[in-house]
C-alpha cells in the first residue's frame, strides 16, 4: 500500500527479511518533528473522524484500508512495516526473519515468545494460532480476500472449503516454529505476504464456533495481540463497535512493551465511523484538539490547510497505489473490448482529478503499476503503453465513436434500454466522483441509476459481489499494495481466478486466459526478470481496457496541532500505534 521512492521487489522483500530485526528498536516514526510543537507525552484519548466504516473487525475477512489501520492496532501479523519504511519489514509475531530452503519451497518462522491474546483468552500464541489462522483463510465460512497469495501451500484447496480444515503444507514442530511447504517456487510472493494482517494468530478453541457459523461471526468477538483492542465484555463480544457510528479502542491488557517495538503511547482511541462530511470533519479537526481526520483531506480543505499552518497540521505522503474505475466485462455490451475501449477513449480523467482536488492529489494514471513499485517502468513507466485511447486526458469523442462504431453501432453511440448500476461511498467527494462518471457515460449513450452507500457497504454489499451487477464503483477505487510488489497490485484486481461470490477483488471480473497464464508465471520470477514479467502484464491488462486508470495519488493527512500525528505509507493514514498528543 504506497511510496514512489520506493522501488522494492519481492526478491528485495526476501533479502530485507533475511536480516534479523531487533524486537527492541522502534525505528523512524517515532514522531512527525513538527518545529517547536514539543515533546510527545504517553497517555490521552485520541478521537479519529472516518467518514466510513472497517469492512470486518476479523483480520482474516478485512480487504479494506481501515480494516488495516485497526487490524494494525489491534493485532500483530507475522511481519509489519515500520510507519515511514516499506523496503525492510519488521518481524512482529515472528522472532527473526524467515529462513527460506534452498529449493525455495519451504518457509521457516519462528515466534516471539511471551505475546498473549487479550481477554477473555489470555493465553500465551503459540504455533497452532498461527497456523489455524492460515488454515481458516481457505474456508467458504470465512471467505477472506488472501487465499490467492497462499494458495502454493501444499494441500491448499482449489474452491473455499466447507468449515475450516487443516493444512498438510502447514506443521507446527514445537509451539514457537510454524514450518510451510511450498507446491511451486513461490518463496518471493509468500514471503512478502507475510505482512499481511490476515497472518496474526487466532486461537482455535475460541474462534471455532464462530467460524463454523457462515458467514463466520468471529468478526463480532474477535480478540487482540497487538497494544489495542476493540472494547468487549467478559464474554469476547466487542461491545466497542457499533457498526456504521463507532469503534471504541482501549488498551490490551495483556500486550508487553518487552515483546513489541511501538510506542502505543495512546490509552484510548475512538473512531466515528459516520462522519461522512469530509469537508466539515477536517475543519474540525484543524480548528480542534486531540483529533485526526482518517483518510486524505479533501479538496475544499486543500487551500485551509496551508492558511492553517501547512506541515503543523498535516502530512503528505506519495501513496503508491492508483485510483481507477472498474468496468463490469460480464455486463453486456461491455463484453465486448472495443465498448471498453470507446469508454476510455470518451473519459475525462482531468475532470475527476478536478473533483478530488486538482494536481495536487497526484498525477493522472497512464498504466496500473504505480511510481516506485517494480515494473512501473517497463509498463511504459509516467508516458504509459503507447495505446490511443489513453492519449487524450480530457478525452477524444471522436475515437470513442469510432471504437463503438466497430462494436456494431454504426452512428458510434450506444443505443439500449438498460440502466446501468452506478455505486460510489456518500461522501461529498465520492458523489461529485460519481456524477462526473455518470455524465461521460451519458454522452455515450448509456443509461445509468446512481447509488450513494456507506463506504464500508460499498465493498461489503455492492463492489465485491458479483450477483449484484454493478457495472463500475463510480466514486473510483483506489487500489492499495498488499506488501511492496507488483503482484498484489495487479493480481487481486485482474486474475481470473479472483473472482469469488462475496468479498471479490476482481472487480471487473476480467478472466483473460493469457492474463491469467502470464501472471501464473510470473509469480515464481525474482529480480530483474520479475520486473519485467510484471511491467509485460499492466500492458496487457491495459489492452484488455477492463478498467479506466484514473490517478497515482498523493494524499493529504490532517491532524489538530496538538497531536503528534505519524503517518503511515502502507496504509496511507495515521498509524494509531505510533501517534501520540503533545
Amino acid at each position: 500500500m504506497r511510496t514512489p521512492s520506493l522501488l522494492v521487489t519481492a526478491s528485495a522483500l526476501l533479502s530485507a527479511l533475511a536480516v534479523v530485526v531487533s524486537g527492541c528498536g522502534g525505528g523512524k516514526g517515532e514522531g512527525d518533528g513538527a518545529p517547536g510543537s514539543g515533546a510527545v507525552r504517553h497517555g490521552g484519548t485520541l478521537t479519529m473522524l472516518a467518514a466510513s466504516d472497517v469492512d470486518y473487525l476479523d483480520t482474516g475477512r478485512s480487504y479494506s484500508t481501515q480494516g488495516v489501520m485497526v487490524g494494525l492496532a489491534s493485532q500483530r501479523p507475522l511481519y509489519r512495516y515500520a510507519p515511514d519504511d516499506l523496503a525492510k519489514p519488521l518481524p512482529d509475531m515472528a522472532a527473526a526473519a524467515p529462513v527460506v530452503s534452498g529449493d525455495g519451497r519451504v518457509v521457516t518462522v519462528k515466534l516471539r515468545r511471551g505475546v498473549r491474546f487479550s481477554p477473555p483468552v489470555n493465553r500465551e500464541v503459540t504455533s497452532r494460532d498461527v497456523a489455524y489462522a492460515f488454515e481458516r483463510l481457505f474456508s467458504a465460512n470465512v471467505a477472506g480476500p488472501y487465499p490467492s497469495y497462499f494458495r502454493a501451500l501444499e494441500g491448499a484447496p482449489t474452491t473455499p472449503t466447507k468449515g475450516v480444515r487443516p493444512l498438510s503444507g502447514i506443521s507446527t514442530p514445537d509451539a514457537h516454529t510454524i514450518v510451510f511447504r511450498l507446491q511451486t517456487q513461490t518463496a518471493p510472493t509468500f514471503v512478502g505476504a507475510l505482512v499481511l494482517i490476515a497472518t496474526a494468530p487466532v486461537p482455535a478453541e475460541y474462534a471455532k464456533p464462530f467460524d463454523a457459523r457462515t458467514p463466520s461471526t468471529y468478526t463480532d468477538h474477535v480478540v487482540a495481540t497487538g497494544p489495542y483492542m476493540v472494547r468487549n465484555d467478559a464474554q469476547g463480544r466487542v461491545v466497542g463497535y457499533q457498526p456504521g457510528k463507532s469503534i471504541d479502542l482501549v488498551r490490551n491488557p495483556r500486550w508487553s512493551r518487552k515483546t513489541d517495538s511501538r510506542p502505543a503511547r495512546l490509552d484510548r482511541i475512538r473512531i466515528r465511523t459516520n462522519a461522512t462530511d469530509t469537508t466539515i470533519s477536517a475543519r474540525q479537526v484543524i480548528a480542534g484538539k486531540d483529533m485526526v481526520l482518517d483518510a486524505p483531506a479533501p479538496a475544499p480543505i486543500l487551500k485551509l490547510v496551508s492558511r492553517a499552518g501547512g506541515a503543523a497540521v498535516s502530512a503528505r505522503i506519495n501513496v503508491g497505489g492508483y485510483r481507477f474505475l472498474p468496468l463490469n466485462t460480464r455486463l453486456r455490451p461491455f463484453d465486448d473490448i472495443n465498448v471498453r475501449k470507446a469508454v476510455l477513449a470518451a473519459f475525462d480523467r482531468e475532470a475527476v482529478r478536478r473533483a478530488r482536488g486538482g494536481v495536487t492529489t497526484g498525477p493522472l494514471a497512464t498504466h496500473f503499476l504505480p511510481p516506485g513499485i517494480a515494473g512501473f517502468e517497463e509498463a511504459g513507466g509516467l508516458k504509459g503503453p503507447d495505446v490511443d485511447f489513453l492519449r487524450a486526458p480530457g478525452g477524444d469523442p471522436a475515437l470513442a465513436a469510432a471504437y463503438l462504431r466497430k462494436a456494431g453501432f454504426a452512428d458510434g453511440r450506444y443505443h439500449g434500454d438498460e440502466k446501468f448500476l452506478l455505486v460510489a461511498g456518500n461522501s461529498d467527494q465520492d458523489k461529485n466522483i460519481a456524477e462526473v462518471v455518470q455524465d461521460q457515460l451519458g454522452r455515450l449513450g448509456f443509461q445509468t441509476r446512481l447509488k450513494f452507500v456507506p463506504g464500508d457497504a460499498l465493498f461489503t454489499n455492492w463492489c465485491s459481489v458479483p450477483a449484484k451487477k454493478v457495472l463500475t464503483c463510480a466514486g473510483s477505487i483506489a487500489w492499495l499494495k498488499d506488501f511492496s510488489d507488483p503482484e498484489p497490485m495487479l493480481r487481486p484486481v485482474f486474475d481470473g481466478s479472483a473472482i469469488t461470490p462475496v468479498n471479490n477483488t476482481n472487480y471487473s471480473q476480467l478472466d483473460d486466459p493469457k492474463i491469467n497464464a502470464a501472471m501464473e508465471a510470473a509469480a515464481t520470477t525474482t529480480g530483474p526478470t520479475r520486473a519485467r514479467a510484471w511491467g509485460a502484464i499492466d500492458r496487457m491488462i491495459l489492452n484488455d481496457a477492463p478498467a479506466i486508470p484514473v490517478q497515482w495519488d498523493v494524499a493529504t493527512l490532517v491532524r489538530s496541532k496538538d497531536v503528534a500525528g505519524v503517518p503511515s505509507k502502507y496504509f496511507v493514514s495515521w498509524d494509531l500505534s505510533y501517534t501520540g498528543l503533545r
